[in-house]
């Protein structure tokens, strides 16, 4: 049951970090290059969930007893 929250957990920070990523993508039209961009992704924690979630994701689905379900 934690190995299942744990998922549902990095799932919810997965989407939050891309919503955020993809509403940044704006500063392309008003001048910014990819550099710029990534740099500016890079800085910012909401976005970082992304990654985090990512990360979470992974450790939930490879980690745990091994008595209980795979999800």
């Amino acid at each position: 049951m934690t190995r299942l929250f744990f998922f549902l957990f990095g799932f919810g920070l997965t989407v939050i970090g891309f919503v955020y990523i993809i509403s940044y993508l704006n500063l392309l039209t008003i001048g910014y290059n990819f550099l710029e961009y990534v740099k500016f992704i890079i800085r910012h924690i909401e976005c970082l969930n992304a990654l985090f979630g990512i990360i979470i994701m992974l450790l939930a689905l490879y980690k745990g007893d091994k008595n209980e379900l795979y999800i």
